[in-house]
């Protein structure tokens, strides 16, 4: 028993214990229960429509029957990926904006810090026990999709709607990651759970309502009449709008899965008639449809690294003391 205990380690033990935390929370039940619900009602959505979707010899992708069950709707409802850009920052701030505060207020950092624990094993066991969380929920419907699939339409997986589909769920848990990471930091520069709580909500509401908003004004402010511009201005004023949208980060986000669900896109910009000229409409292997949204997969990446490294210095840094 000593041995077990001594290999695990204390990084192993806080996983445990924060793990165990976070399935005991009625927050995260009922954030589970609501992205149940969503997934469910996206798949009977998609369920109810995938024969005409399928059956669709103009559509590039009707023989992607698995990529369809994640994309197709009646527009009733918004597909599952949609939701996810809206739930998946919720399920990221929820398990985040008090994980450091709410210790220190309770007076149980100062005893854990008393203890042989240093202080970045406590940090990243916060992150990854919570990233593993994320992650067995989120493989766990991708498998009930899946399986319900197999099981109602009898249709083999293609080896690229699988690739695919296993893309979809890694940047998913990398969406929610930046906004742990991002909560995770709050959490540290504000004592009270509620005032870091809210101002990651403020963040995300911003970022999802407002910004696109701002920078539409912004740029048609400084726009000419476009009855005086010429198509290639056009063309190079919208990769402007575009490049400014993509600071945010629920448009990366969109962007890739959209990309990944769908291969017959075939670009994220503006495209020329010139460049249209000669196109066959076909759905593209999945490495180019990674290498199209690589720039986004990057950002998204190093925004979540970024705040994760800025948790990482200022608990480093704070006076833990009661």
């Amino acid at each position: 028993m000593k041995s077990k205990s001594v290999a695990t380690g204390p990084f192993g033990v806080i996983v445990h214990k924060e793990i165990t935390d976070h399935i005991r929370s009625w927050r995260f039940a009922i954030l589970i229960a609501l992205i149940v619900l969503t997934f469910i009602a996206a798949m009977y959505v998609s369920l109810t429509n995938i024969k005409s979707a399928i059956g669709n010899a103009k559509d590039p992708d009707h023989l992607f029957l698995y990529l369809k069950l994640l994309t197709t709707t009646d527009n009733s409802i918004p597909p599952f990926h949609v939701f996810l850009s809206f739930l998946a920052p919720l399920l990221g701030i929820s398990l985040g904006f008090d994980a450091i505060n709410s210790e220190q207020n309770s007076g149980t950092l100062t005893r854990l810090m008393a203890q042989p624990i240093y202080r970045d094993n406590l940090l990243l066991a916060k992150f990854v026990s919570a990233l593993v969380m994320v992650s067995s929920l989120f493989l766990a419907l991708a498998l009930l999709m899946i399986g319900s699939g197999l099981i109602l339409t009898g249709v083999r997986m293609e080896p690229q709607e699988l690739l695919r589909i296993l893309g979809f769920i890694v940047i998913t848990i990398a969406y929610v990651a930046f906004w742990l990471s991002l909560s995770i930091m709050l959490s540290i520069l504000f004592k009270q759970a509620a005032t870091s709580a809210l101002t990651a909500i403020g963040i995300w509401l911003f970022f999802t309502i407002f910004y696109q908003i701002i920078i539409n004004l912004v740029i048609k402010s400084f726009l000419p009449d476009p009855a005086y511009l010429t198509p290639a201005e056009i063309i190079s004023y919208n990769d402007l709008i575009l490049n400014l949208q993509r600071i945010a980060p629920n448009q990366l986000y969109s962007d890739t899965v959209t990309t990944l669900l769908m291969p017959s896109i075939r670009s994220l910009g503006p495209v020329t008639m010139e460049q249209m000229a000669g196109a066959i409409p076909a759905p593209l292997p999945f490495k180019e449809s990674v290498m199209l949204v690589w720039p986004q997969v990057s950002g998204l990446m190093a925004s979540t690294v970024g705040c994760f490294a800025l948790a990482y210095y200022f608990f480093m840094r704070r006076e833990i003391r009661s």
